[in-house]
């Protein structure tokens, strides 16, 4: 980069709506303050919860405009003077609050981990968030080895990424999925059910001496198939329905925790975690990347990618 701070890209939108809403603006890249860091965007996953916050049918509430994206992964370019921990050409993921689908991204250094050897940067894109959120939703039950849990939306970003971590600790995990990627489920360790109508007998039958927990990614079929088997409500959490309704928990990714980033990417280096890509688009098909994603049945993320 030169000394003059360069302008980039960025998506952006200023009213709610469907995907006609996103577009893109020129946006001057401020210098990386003290402790920041400029990044040169490689790619970006995308979530669910960004289709939901710009339709406006999300709980949370961002001011207009907004600038969209939250997972990314790059080169770090710039660094502030405090930075120590990385260094430019570092290629490193991590979150922010929004504007992470852009040219540049400007980023605190606490909220991004490095990409280890191996592991792709379009993969490392879907970590922070997916990842994460997987990550923070199974600790909130304190599992043990040998315990049944269920696990819906089971070949999906987070739900895919879930199953796969209580399987490397040694739960027995049955998920659910449409028929295409049941295949998919029993290589990693997964014992896939397909969803709909008669879920709750096909879990009863699956697990008869009980199920110990539940993680809804998708809807209220798993949360009523897991309290019709008698799982307590607090023994069942929940990142894509009102919690509320039901009484049951709603742990979600908590605050970027690098440490987390870090076992997360040693886990995809080593084999343990695989992250497919369902779809790959450039950031400047922005709009038909969340027309793929809205439209659902994925195995994995959908990512963006530098164009």
């Amino acid at each position: 980069m030169t000394p003059a701070q360069p302008a980039g890209r960025a998506v952006v939108y200023h009213e709610h709506g469907g995907t006609e809403v996103l577009q893109f603006a020129e946006r001057p890249v401020q210098a990386p303050g003290a402790d920041e860091v400029v990044v040169r965007f490689a790619a970006g996953g995308l979530n669910p919860v960004d289709a939901k916050l710009r339709a406006g049918r999300s709980r949370m509430r961002l001011p207009l405009p907004v600038w969209v994206g939250r997972e990314f992964s790059g080169v770090i370019e710039q660094r502030g003077s405090d930075v120590a921990d990385f260094a430019v050409g570092d290629a490193v993921f991590g979150s922010i609050p929004q504007g992470a689908f852009a040219d540049y991204v400007v980023a605190p250094a606490t909220v991004i981990a490095r990409v280890p050897e191996g592991v792709s940067l379009e993969v490392a894109a879907g970590l922070a968030l997916a990842g994460q959120t997987a990550w923070d939703a199974l600790e909130s039950q304190q599992l043990r080895a040998g315990d049944v849990i269920v696990v819906s939306a089971a070949a999906g970003g987070v739900g895919g990424m879930l199953g796969q971590l209580a399987v490397a600790r040694g739960i027995r995990v049955i998920g659910t999925a449409s028929e295409s990627n049941h295949a998919w489920l029993r290589s990693r360790g997964i014992e896939p059910v397909p969803y709909g109508t008669g879920l709750t007998e096909r879990l009863a039958s699956a697990a008869p001496d009980g199920v110990r927990a539940a993680f809804d990614q998708h809807g209220p079929e798993t949360i009523e198939a897991a309290l019709a088997l008698g799982v307590p409500p607090e023994r069942i959490n929940t990142i894509a329905t009102d919690a509320t309704v039901y009484g049951v928990r709603n742990v979600g990714r908590g605050a970027v925790h690098p440490p987390t980033l870090d076992a997360l990417a040693a886990l995809v280096a080593d084999g343990t975690l695989d992250v497919p890509i369902a779809a790959s688009f450039p950031l400047s098909e922005v709009r038909a990347a969340f027309e793929f994603l809205e439209a659902g049945h994925l195995r994995g993320k959908v990512v963006l990618t530098a164009d």
